[in-house]
């Protein structure tokens, strides 16, 4: 890399650095560090849920995809639009008058409100693992980004690097912090995608016919993924809308339940068409610029699907170009990661410690933000795959969670007994087929029959007189 594109990538970090401790000045309490004192609009917000949701983790995982399986690797944020147009219309509505009056701050208070303290209590834990995960997952995604870009860096010492910068900017901002950097963030991962990484991209390998003359042609179709694939992808990624305490920190933060159901009717669009296929393009792009000679033989023998785009990048764009597209990229890891730790730390304070509101909690929030930021750190220098850990934290937190949340939604009487043990019934059968290894019929994952178990244990204690 030249030295002008460390300078590019140095300014940025340096400015969400200052971010962070411009709004560490503005915090004046803990509903300002978790929720934004409930004020934010459908721009910022919806801008928001879809760079934390796709963040960098989707990032580099559809590139993965791209290279592995072509454009039907898009499908994976189809179920982003699904998940978002259903939150819009079916949990909002149920949830957001709840929460401003209550003043919640966490996703298991609304689950408290309707089932009791033990039912919260687990959903706290829950929550809080699967979130911590997710930020490993994240800072894994900024340091595969990194080493595959940076020759000499290895992917431990990167991670190092991303972990560091993204912990204390979180534990310094807060959701405020979080939220109006989004935006901007944002902004700058699809231009420079868009402007700078599509075009650079099909110019190093010759252009659209060379593309369509170098991959299989079941690469550039829609059809090239197994029906299960898809079912496992939806069961997964559909849910954590309804369950994401990232998603209901933003649902608490908005200024009126219409602002907050126009910010995920947004957050859709952009996850899918806009996202899914500017990450697989580039993903498939890498996968010929293999072919093409673009990377070299000696590296390309060493990378896997999820660094080969990163690895194509640094070839491809000139200098200035690659500081400005790995840019758009440490925002988008930024994004997400700073918003699942702060989602983790929420569920410590909140929900599990239980620290109670009062002068001294800001600091405690931002002690317990840098302590589960160290933790996804070591976490991160043992996982190999960016999109397997994503998916594990998703999948945990469905298989425990989902049944309850649709137990308020369309139950009017919720029985606590119904919500704690569909819990403990979706958690137990996902971890069983998880860690048995035992495989499952037309290659399904073990999130479906965690949920199918969690949701059958709902309705069956529901209805028992």
């Amino acid at each position: 890399m030249h030295i002008a594109d460390f300078i590019i990538i140095f300014l940025y970090i340096a400015a969400m650095l200052m971010v962070g401790v411009w709004f560490h000045r503005k915090n004046k309490n803990s509903e300002d560090f978790f929720v934004g004192g409930r004020k934010m609009t459908r721009w910022h917000l919806g801008l928001s849920v879809v760079a934390t949701d796709v963040g960098g983790g989707f990032s580099i995982g559809l590139g993965g995809l791209g290279f592995v399986m072509g454009l039907s690797g898009s499908w994976i944020l189809f179920t982003g639009l699904v998940g978002a147009w259903l939150t819009a219309v079916v949990l909002i509505p149920r949830v957001y008058k709840i929460a401003f009056t209550s003043k919640f701050q966490t996703f298991p208070q609304m689950l408290s409100h309707h089932y009791g303290k033990n039912v919260a209590f687990w959903a706290g834990i829950i929550s809080a693992i699967g979130y911590l995960g997710f930020t490993s997952s994240q800072i894994l995604a900024g340091a595969k980004l990194t080493a595959g870009t940076i020759d000499g860096l290895s992917v431990n010492n990167a991670a190092l690097i991303m972990g560091v910068i993204a912990i204390v900017y979180t534990a310094l901002g807060g959701i405020k912090a979080v939220i109006y950097t989004d935006t901007v963030q944002w902004a700058i991962l699809l231009s420079g995608l868009t402007f700078v990484g599509v075009p650079f991209a099909l110019h190093s390998v010759g252009g659209f016919d060379v593309l369509r003359e170098s991959v299989d042609k079941e690469m550039l179709l829609l059809t090239n993924i197994k029906g299960s694939v898809i079912v496992n992808w939806a069961f997964s990624i559909i849910p954590i809308w309804f369950i994401g305490m990232t998603l209901y920190q933003r649902i608490y933060a908005a200024s009126s339940r219409k602002e907050a159901q126009k910010a995920w009717f947004l957050a859709g669009l952009f996850e899918y068409p806009v996202m899914a296929f500017l990450g697989v393009f580039l993903g498939l792009m890498a996968k010929v610029s293999i072919d093409q000679g673009v990377i070299p033989g000696a590296e390309a023998a060493t990378i896997d699907s999820e660094t080969a785009m990163p690895m194509m990048l640094k070839y491809i764009l000139p200098t200035g170009a690659l500081g400005i597209i790995l840019a758009a990229y440490f925002s988008a890891i930024l994004s997400t990661a700073d918003s699942c730790l702060m989602a983790s730390s929420g569920n410590f304070v909140s929900d599990i410690f239980k620290v109670k509101r009062s002068d001294s909690t800001l600091k405690v929030s931002q002690i317990m933000t840098f302590v589960l930021g160290a933790l996804a750190l070591v976490l991160a220098l043992y996982m190999p795959s960016v999109l397997d850990l994503m998916l594990l934290s998703y999948s945990f937190m469905v298989s425990g969670l989902l049944a309850p949340v649709l137990g308020f939604i369309f139950f009017k009487k919720p029985k606590p007994n119904a919500g704690l043990l569909s819990m403990a019934a979706g958690a137990a059968v996902f971890g069983f087929f998880h860690f048995s290894g035992i495989p499952l019929p037309g290659e399904f994952d073990p999130v479906v029959p965690g949920v199918l178990a969690s949701l059958v244990t709902l309705f069956m204690v529901q209805k028992w007189k």
